[in-house]
C-alpha cells in the first residue's frame, strides 16, 4: 500500500446532496473537525483558521467537482493564500451509484488524504490516520444527527481501498486502462470471451461464469475516475470498482514529483455475502502490482519496480 496516501470511508444516512451542501462550506468544518476552526473569510471559498496537525494557522480552499453520476469536492491547505501544497479529494456516491435498484437511502462518502514526503512531519504520518478516522465518524453522526437520528446507521456496504504509485506518465496510463481490450494483460481473474470493444465486453471470471464489462472515463479537476463496472447476468450482480489516476506533482504539490497514484475502491456487501467478482483487496492489490510493473516497463523506468509500492521523491 502506498505510504503516502491515505483513505477513510463513511456510509451517511442522509442524501447525498445534502453531504455535498454541507461539505462545501468550510465554516461547517468548526462543527466536525477536531480542531479546523475557521477564523477569518478570505473569499468566497477560502478560509484561514486553526488545523489540528500544526501550531500555525492554515487558509482552507474549497473546490467542487462536477459529475452527473457522483458529488465530489476538494479541499485545499497551505501556509498562504492561494499557495497550497495539500490535497484532499471527497467522492460522495449515491447508494444506487453502488447497488443499482437498491431501495437504501443515504450516501457513500470517501475522503482522500495525500502528505508530501518533502513536507511530512512525524506528527502528522503518526496521526493523520487516527484524526480523519474519527473526524469522519464525527461527520457522519453530525449529518446523521441532523436527520432526526439518535444512533448509528449501518449502511449495506463498506468501502475498501488499494493504493500504489506507479512511474510512468499519466497519459500513458489512461490510454492503457481506458481501453478495456488491455484488461487481459493484467487482470488474472477474467479471460476474454466474446467481442471486446474498448469500452465494453464479454469475460468469463474464474469458475467461468459471463461477466459483461464495461468502462467509462470522467475527467475530475486536475485528474481522472475510470469507472470500471462488471455485471453478472445470471445473477443480475452488479460490482463497480472506480480507480482513481492522480499525477504525483497535484497529489503532493511539488512539480518535480513524476508518475502518478492509482487509488482503486470497491464496495462489498457489510455482511460479505458476495460470492462472485472481487471479493477480498487483495484481488485488486495484485492487479496493480501487475499494472504497476507494466507500465514502468512501458515507461523504461526499470528500477522503480523494485522500489516498492510507495512514491519516493529522486
Amino acid at each position: 500500500m502506498e505510504k503516502n496516501t491515505f483513505a477513510t470511508s463513511a456510509y451517511i444516512s442522509t442524501a447525498p446532496k445534502t453531504a455535498f451542501d454541507y461539505l462545501c462550506s468550510l465554516k461547517n468544518l468548526d462543527e466536525w473537525t477536531l480542531f479546523s476552526r475557521m477564523k477569518e473569510k478570505i473569499d468566497e471559498d477560502t478560509y484561514r483558521g486553526t488545523a489540528s496537525g500544526y501550531h500555525e494557522d492554515l487558509f482552507y480552499h474549497v473546490k467542487k467537482l462536477e459529475n452527473p453520476k457522483f458529488y465530489g469536492i476538494e479541499w485545499h491547505c497551505g501556509l498562504e493564500y492561494q499557495k497550497y501544497y495539500q490535497v484532499y479529494p471527497v467522492l460522495l456516491f449515491p447508494t444506487d451509484y453502488i447497488e443499482p435498484g437498491t431501495d437504501e437511502k443515504g450516501v457513500y462518502f470517501h475522503w482522500l488524504s495525500f502528505v508530501d514526503p518533502k513536507r511530512q512531519t512525524g506528527m502528522i504520518m503518526q496521526g493523520i490516520h487516527t484524526v480523519h478516522t474519527s473526524e469522519c465518524r464525527s461527520l457522519k453522526a453530525n449529518l446523521e444527527r441532523k436527520e432526526g437520528l439518535t444512533s448509528i446507521a449501518k449502511g449495506k456496504h463498506f468501502v475498501d481501498t488499494d493504493t500504489i504509485y506507479v512511474d510512468a506518465p499519466i497519459e500513458m496510463g489512461i490510454e492503457f486502462l481506458q481501453d478495456l481490450r488491455n484488461m487481459d494483460e493484467w487482470a488474472h481473474l477474467l479471460t476474454p470471451n466474446g467481442e471486446i470493444t474498448a469500452s465494453e465486453g464479454e469475460f468469463t471470471d474464474e469458475y467461468g461464469k459471463k461477466v459483461k464489462a464495461r468502462i467509462e472515463l470522467h475527467a475530475l479537476s486536475k485528474y481522472y475516475l475510470l469507472e470500471q463496472e462488471f455485471y453478472y447476468p445470471e445473477y443480475e450482480y452488479y460490482q463497480r470498482t472506480p480507480m482513481l489516476l492522480i499525477p504525483a506533482s497535484y497529489a503532493f504539490a511539488d512539480s518535480e514529483a513524476r508518475g502518478f497514484i492509482m487509488h482503486r475502491m470497491s464496495f462489498w456487501r457489510a455482511d460479505k455475502s458476495e460470492v462472485h467478482g472481487k471479493l477480498q483487496i487483495e484481488d485488486l492489490g495484485a492487479e496493480s502490482m501487475n499494472i504497476k510493473r507494466m507500465l514502468e516497463s512501458k515507461a523504461g523506468n526499470m528500477e522503480s519496480f523494485n522500489r516498492g509500492m510507495s512514491y519516493i521523491p529522486q
